[in-house]
């Protein structure tokens, strides 16, 4: 479904991206797993066609309209409130109004719908982007980071929320710099350091090539062996 193959990517003399090559198949959770500036977001920018590799090939096998996005900058109208946020992308998208109030529900937003965006908290700020990446059921759905700073009860929340929309077909690319999170939520993970993919494969698979058993310490000590950095 998602595919990078020998993806290049430069900032005049500085090279973000090297040789960038994976696939993520259709229904599953795939996990880009890096440190900040390891190349993770400008992963998303390309396979979302808002910026062009230089070099190599790439898919996401959608179109524009049955991809969802959710970025570190959420974009959100903050003098409006959240379900006249919704409202704008159901009108984008030609989809019933209802539909938003039913996003609204599934990030857990509903007794916010009539709350400014501004007097929201950054986690409900959050959950609020979520639900407009979600609103039109999206085919293929890229999360940046979509629990970083949130707590855990929100974050698990997330989680489920995430697992079931796969459940219900969609594709999901999830970036993160947390092991837990990989290791609960990603049928196949690819480990990025510095603009270079250095292993990819299922977590458990990845922790066995190196002697290791599925759990956060070791998918972590696997990654710190491989490029000497720490994700935190």
């Amino acid at each position: 479904m998602i595919r990078m193959q020998n993806v290049v990517k430069n900032y005049g003399a500085n090279t973000v991206l090297s040789d960038v090559t994976f696939e993520a198949h259709e229904r599953e959770i795939f996990g880009l797993l890096g440190p900040s500036g390891a190349g993770k977001t400008t992963i998303i920018n390309i396979l979302t066609k808002q910026i062009e590799a230089d070099a190599g090939e790439h898919d996401t096998g959608v179109t524009t309209f049955e991809t969802g996005l959710m970025l570190d900058e959420d974009g959100l109208y903050t003098r409006l409130n959240c379900l006249d946020n919704l409202y704008i992308f159901a009108d984008i998208y030609g989809i019933p109004k209802e539909k938003a109030m039913q996003a609204l529900k599934k990030v857990g937003l509903e007794d916010a719908a009539k709350r400014q965006v501004q007097k929201l908290s950054n986690g409900m700020r959050q959950r609020l982007a979520l639900a407009r990446a979600i609103l039109h059921e999206p085919r293929v759905l890229f999360l940046d980071e979509p629990t970083s700073g949130l707590d855990p009860a929100t974050a698990r929340g997330i989680h489920r929320l995430i697992e079931t929309l796969r459940e219900n077909g969609a594709t999901i690319f999830l970036t993160t710099h947390n092991m837990e999170e990989a290791v609960k939520l990603c049928d196949s993970v690819a480990l990025l350091n510095k603009g270079k993919i250095v292993e990819q494969g299922a977590p458990a698979e990845i922790c066995e090539r190196y002697g290791a058993i599925k759990t956060v310490p070791d998918l972590e000590s696997v990654f710190i062996k491989l490029t000497g950095v720490e994700l935190e």
